[in-house]
């Protein structure tokens, strides 16, 4: 199918372009072909806005492996609803004012409709200058702006990465651009619109697909947010507690330097104050993730992050308990026999089973033995045996 130069550049309506090949209008592979093919398909429209951002969080979403970003765009995430994305300032086809008609384009066409995706931080001082996206009538329009205006009007808002989410090393203190994470900003200006942070410098590529796919199947209850507005399919369960490092920690083997086998805790890992599946989704399709490559955690989905002091400053696990040396897994109830003697019992019972189980056996290769002999036919006379 041969595309006029228009046709191309109009790309940025509705899709990217992946290693400069543009995946508009190729029949079979969008949702206009299946809907033309009579499969209903509802388009949800995806603007993606990076303000104070390092374009981690988009590298990030691009290497998503199952399912891939081209899957992600192309297919439908969930039977009968395909994600379009919109605007993508870092990954689209169109560029410029073509670029900033399609924002303006979706964003009165799909008011109420679409899911705004924010990656950075947004300042907020000397009225946005620091940070400034496009122009309308002929003045520049800050990232604050375009913030206020798209997150009010969007169906649920999602802060992707460390900065839209807490503030991250932008907003790190002095924060001379007075940055602003969506939950400030949305507290700031009053803006109701339901938001989800996704922590992580970056995050991981499943959250950030997944929490679409659970907003567009189940809304934003179904994410079960936390106190923290995180998704708690995968912020739930603290680092530490899947860590490989977790037996050295209760052992006390701790390494003293880059290199050293053992817990990373005085390193300055934060994974006991710092909630995130990293130990069990792993990175790079579930290749490794920070701890197992020896390096401690960092807390990049901690709210504090990236901490007022060195991020490899160790942390008090004071909210944790754990056995000096093997300890019990429970306490003995009240009144009851402890656990060493449950041991003693098991380990006299289990010897009188296994030895009941030796004289039975040898019983039954007795009996064995003697039918068989019974059973044997006597020797024929005159013949040596």
């Amino acid at each position: 199918m041969a595309l006029t130069r228009r046709e191309l550049l109009e790309g940025g309506l509705g899709t990217i372009s992946v290693l400069s090949f543009s995946l508009v209008r190729i029949p079979g592979l969008d949702g206009r072909a299946r809907a033309d093919a009579g499969e209903p398909v509802a388009e949800i429209p995806v603007i993606w806005m990076a303000t104070g951002a390092c374009s981690g969080c988009s590298v990030a979403l691009l290497n998503t492996a199952s399912p891939t970003i081209q899957e992600v765009l192309l297919d439908p995430v969930l039977p009968g609803l395909h994600l379009s994305l919109g605007f993508h300032s870092t990954v689209m086809a169109a560029s410029g004012e073509l670029a900033m008609q399609a924002l303006e384009t979706i964003a009165r066409e799909h008011r109420g409709a679409y899911v705004l995706v924010v990656d950075g931080v947004t300042a907020a001082a000397d009225d946005g200058l620091y940070c400034r996206i496009g122009e309308r009538d002929g003045r520049p329009v800050t990232a604050y702006e375009r913030v206020v205006e798209l997150g009010g009007d969007a169906l649920a808002v999602l802060a992707v990465g460390a900065c839209a989410a807490f503030g991250g090393i932008p907003a790190a203190a002095p924060n001379p651009t007075q940055g602003l994470s969506i939950g400030e900003l949305f507290q700031r200006e009053g803006i109701a619109v339901p938001y989800v942070n996704i922590p992580g410098c970056p995050p991981h590529p499943d959250w950030i697909v997944g929490t679409i796919a659970t907003l567009l199947l189940a809304g934003v209850d179904g994410l079960a947010l936390d106190e923290h507005h995180r998704p708690a399919p995968f912020f739930a369960e603290r680092i530490h507690d899947r860590c490989q490092y977790r037996g050295n920690f209760e052992r006390g083997e701790f390494a003293e330097r880059f290199g050293e086998h053992g817990c990373l805790l005085k390193l300055g890992c934060k994974g006991p104050i710092t909630r995130a599946d990293c130990p069990v989704r792993k990175f790079n399709n579930g290749t490794s993730w920070c701890c197992e490559a020896g390096h401690p955690c960092i807390g990049c989905c901690h709210p504090d992050f990236p901490f007022e002091s060195s991020m490899f400053e160790p942390v008090e696990p004071s909210d944790l308990t754990f056995p000096a040396a093997y300890a019990p897994a429970e306490e003995p109830a009240a009144g009851g026999v402890d656990t060493g003697t449950y041991v003693t019992l098991g380990l006299i019972g289990a010897s009188a089973f296994l030895a009941g189980v030796g004289v039975a056996t040898a019983a039954n290769r007795l009996n064995a033995e003697e039918r068989e002999e019974e059973a044997e036919p006597p020797a024929s006379p005159g013949r040596e045996e």
